[in-house]
C-alpha cells in the first residue's frame, strides 16, 4: 500500500459520490465524468490501498467494507480541507473572496437576495453567486464543493429524507427562522369569519399543494398530522398561480409566510388560531469551513435578512 499522504482527494470524493449515488452511471453524471473513469478512479484508490473497494451485485457494482472504512475516514479528512481553507482565509489579508449559495425559491426574495445586497455594502470585495435548487440536490452540490451555502428548510412532522442534510455530520447547520404556513381561502368560504380555525377544519376541503419539493412536503405531513389526508386536485408550483386557483374556487392552499405573495382580490389568507404547520429554515456548509471570513460574512448578512423577515 502507498503512503496515505500520496493520496488524491478527488479519488476520495468520487468513491463519496458513489456511495451517494448507488451506481457508476449516476455518479459519473453528478460528477460530469464518464462511467469508465469513475470507474477507473475507484479502482486506482484501491490498488493504492491495497483493497478491494466493490464488488459485484448482479449487474452492478456494491461497496465493500473496506470503502466503508475508507469513507468513514475521507469525512474527517474532507472536514480537516475545509478547516485548513478556513484558517487560510482568516490569514490573508483584505476581504476579497467568492461565496456561492444554493436555495430553494421562496428564500431567494425572502432571504438570499436581501443578504446579498447587505454584503454588497458591508464587504464590496466579496463576489456572491446564487443558484436556485431543492434539496436533495443542493446537498449534494455542497459535499461536492459545487456550492458553498445551502439554504434548506424541516419540520419536525415531516421524517428527513435521504440527502437532505438534517442530521448529515459533513456539514454544519445555522438555524435562520421559523416559517409558519397560513391558509388561503377563497370569497364566501365557510370560514373566513370563524373565531377559531385549526387545520383539521379543512380536512373536507379539496386542496392545492405544490407539484413537489419542501412545500408539498411540509403541507402533506401536516394535514396527515392534523388526523386526516388530504383530497389534493391541483399541483401547482407558482405562489401567484395557487392564489388565482384559490380565487377560483379551485381548493384550498397552505401559505408560506416566508414567500409573501402578492395579495389578490378575493382571496383571504389566514393565519390558524394554534398549532399552525411551519418549518425551521437553516443555512448548511460544509463542516469545518463555517469559520472562514467570507462564509462566516454570508451566513451573518442571511441571519440578519432572516430577522427583516419575520419582523416584517
Amino acid at each position: 500500500m502507498r503512503d496515505v499522504t500520496d493520496l488524491d482527494l478527488r479519488k476520495l470524493r468520487v468513491l463519496r459520490e458513489l456511495s451517494e449515488r448507488g451506481t457508476v452511471s449516476a455518479a459519473a453524471q453528478a460528477l460530469h465524468l464518464t462511467p469508465q473513469a469513475v470507474s477507473q478512479q475507484i479502482s486506482a484508490l484501491g490498488r493504492e490501498l491495497g483493497v478491494p473497494l466493490t464488488e459485484p451485485s448482479g449487474r452492478r457494482l456494491r461497496l465493500t467494507g473496506a470503502a466503508r472504512i475508507v469513507l468513514r475516514h475521507a469525512d474527517a479528512v474532507f472536514t480537516q480541507v475545509e478547516q485548513m481553507r478556513a484558517e487560510l482565509a482568516a490569514h490573508r489579508s483584505g476581504e476579497r473572496g467568492e461565496v456561492a449559495v444554493a436555495g430553494f425559491s421562496t428564500t431567494l426574495s425572502a432571504l438570499i437576495l436581501p443578504a446579498v445586497a447587505r454584503l454588497r455594502e458591508t464587504r464590496p470585495l466579496l463576489r456572491t453567486s446564487l443558484t436556485e435548487v431543492d434539496p436533495p440536490e443542493s446537498f449534494s452540490l455542497l459535499q461536492r464543493g459545487e456550492t458553498d451555502v445551502v439554504i434548506s428548510a424541516d419540520t419536525t412532522r415531516a421524517a428527513p429524507a435521504d440527502g437532505d442534510g438534517r442530521s448529515d455530520g459533513r456539514f454544519h447547520r445555522v438555524a435562520l427562522c421559523d416559517d409558519p404556513f397560513d391558509i388561503a381561502l377563497p370569497a364566501g368560504h365557510r370560514l373566513l369569519d370563524s373565531e377559531r380555525l385549526l387545520l383539521a377544519d379543512l380536512a373536507d376541503e379539496t386542496w392545492i399543494f405544490a407539484t413537489t419539493g419542501l412545500c408539498h412536503d411540509i403541507g402533506v405531513a401536516a394535514c396527515t398530522a392534523a388526523g386526516f389526508t388530504p383530497q389534493a386536485s391541483h399541483a401547482i408550483g407558482d405562489w401567484d398561480a395557487t392564489l388565482a386557483a384559490v380565487r377560483l374556487g379551485l381548493g384550498v392552499a397552505l401559505v408560506s409566510r416566508l414567500a409573501k405573495p402578492v395579495p389578490r382580490p378575493e382571496v383571504t389568507i389566514r393565519a390558524f388560531t394554534e398549532r399552525a404547520p411551519s418549518r425551521t429554515v437553516f443555512a448548511a456548509v460544509r463542516e469545518g469551513s463555517q469559520t472562514s471570513p467570507d462564509i462566516a460574512a454570508v451566513l451573518d448578512a442571511l441571519r440578519t435578512a432572516a430577522r427583516a423577515a419575520v419582523a416584517g
